[in-house]
């Protein structure tokens, strides 16, 4: 919004953190594209950081073309200010309106170039969980989709802890409440099953 503010969300990055040492530790070359958090670099992982989803989408594009599997657990903004401040926006008496516009999506865009590539999203959901988790599979060409819904509890953001279903054209798999190093360890299985 301005040099001082920004649009967030409440993501930790724990879940793409573990993704990426778990796929370390079986050997991959993992290049780790991550927006602003505060956590520490996994062993033997490439880490890239950006601040917008612009940058987040080059990057990826980037290492595209000579990547096998990609995970995409980022929660991105769907919008930004239409306007950037070059200076801090000072409080007024008026109230202040900001105009939004969409982001690009990430994903959609990606899979683009998608040639042999495995590529794997994230569904974070409140309401018609499997239902939107389904569109978006097919919308964005994905090989699976993970599910996950702010609606149970210890999953989603924040926590050390998620409850995942991996979603694919064929099949659902729905595991327990697991540690987010766990569920990395199941979703990686399920790709190296496929």
């Amino acid at each position: 919004i301005d040099p001082v503010r920004f649009i967030g969300n409440h993501s930790s990055g724990k879940m793409g953190f573990a993704i990426a040492e778990e796929a370390a530790s079986r050997g991959a070359s993992v290049t780790l594209v991550t927006g602003p958090v505060q956590l520490n670099t996994p062993d033997q992982v490439s880490r890239k950081d950006v601040v917008s989803a612009e940058e987040m989408k080059n990057t990826i594009l980037h290492y595209f073309d000579d990547t096998d599997v990609l995970i995409m657990a980022a929660a991105v903004a769907d919008y930004k200010p239409k306007v950037i401040s070059n200076a801090k926006i000072k409080k007024k008496e008026s109230e202040l309106s900001l105009e939004l516009v969409k982001t690009d999506d990430i994903l959609k865009e990606i899979v683009k170039n998608k040639k042999q590539q495995y590529v794997v999203g994230f569904a974070l959901e409140t309401h018609n969980e499997k239902e939107n988790a389904k569109q978006k599979l097919v919308h964005k060409n994905l090989n699976a989709i993970v599910l996950n819904s702010l609606n149970d509890a210890g999953a989603g953001f924040g926590y050390d802890t998620n409850k995942v279903t991996i979603i694919t054209a064929e099949e659902e798999r729905t595991y327990q409440l697991k540690t987010k190093k766990e569920v990395a360890v199941d979703i990686l299985n399920f790709i190296e099953g496929c």
